[in-house]
């Protein structure tokens, strides 16, 4: 009996052929050219879609129009794949084709602004200057008061630490020691009894025509004094003033 020793051949491993084998292997040496009409093979689907431009708008300008580009060669392809490409939809773009797409509208919203909370403080809580009293009102408690607001600008008609006409600025300072003064410097000359110059004592009134002041003791005064002026010590300028008593 005869043993044969020669091996058996098997026959190499070969990727699977398609019906779109034919028409890939057609194709791949115009992959690198874009023609006038391109197919697309979609693998996995087996569907082939073909996009085929109008000459006009597939015609070439400049110095590509002088170059023919060549077309994919269908005839190598199986009649399967054929025919798949032939029933493929066609697409066609005019050259007057114009191509837009809506853009919403956008409004621009600015952040809230934040509230700044400003305090306000009031003038009659804060001594305006520290004034040096004179030494003859030193422990006097109302001229210790009217000291805080040295340097509040004279204000016709003003009752309040933004501003003192001079009846507003002696009211202010008597009220801070609960005694109520009347309103203007006529009616303030008969809120106490009158007193001698000799017998006046720091704190009591001085009143002339038209202008009332706080005796400051030996010859100083602190009053406001006209416009364009502030609260102030100072000498004692009136002629035969009157001197009134009121505490």
């Amino acid at each position: 009996m005869t043993v044969s020793t020669t091996g058996a051949r098997h026959r190499a491993a070969r990727r699977p052929i398609t019906p779109l084998t034919d028409f890939a292997n057609a194709a791949t040496g115009n992959m690198a050219t874009v023609g006038r009409r391109t197919a697309v093979v979609a693998a996995s689907s087996g569907l082939v879609v073909s996009m085929f431009a109008s000459p006009a708008a597939a015609a070439p300008s400049g110095e590509a129009a002088s170059a023919s580009v060549p077309s994919v060669d269908t005839a190598a392809l199986t009649g399967a794949a054929r025919a798949v490409l032939e029933t493929s939809p066609v697409v066609s773009v005019a050259d007057s084709t114009q191509w837009s797409f809506d853009v919403p509208e956008v409004t621009a919203v600015a952040p809230p602004v934040k509230q700044r909370t400003v305090r306000t403080v009031s003038r009659s809580s804060v001594r305006t200057v520290n004034a040096p009293i004179p030494q003859s009102a030193s422990g006097n408690a109302v001229l210790e008061i009217a000291a805080r607001y040295v340097g509040v600008p004279y204000r016709w008609g003003g009752t309040t630490p933004a501003g003192f006409d001079c009846s507003g600025f002696t009211q202010y300072v008597f009220a801070q020691l609960g005694i109520h003064l009347p309103r203007t410097s006529e009616s303030q000359k008969s809120a106490g009894i009158v007193v001698a110059r000799t017998d006046a004592r720091p704190g009591d009134l001085i009143w002339t025509p038209d202008h009332v002041a706080i005796y400051a003791g030996g010859n100083l005064q602190i009053d406001e004094p006209r416009t364009g002026g502030s609260a102030q010590f100072r000498s004692i300028w009136q002629s035969n003033p009157v001197f009134i008593r009121v505490i």
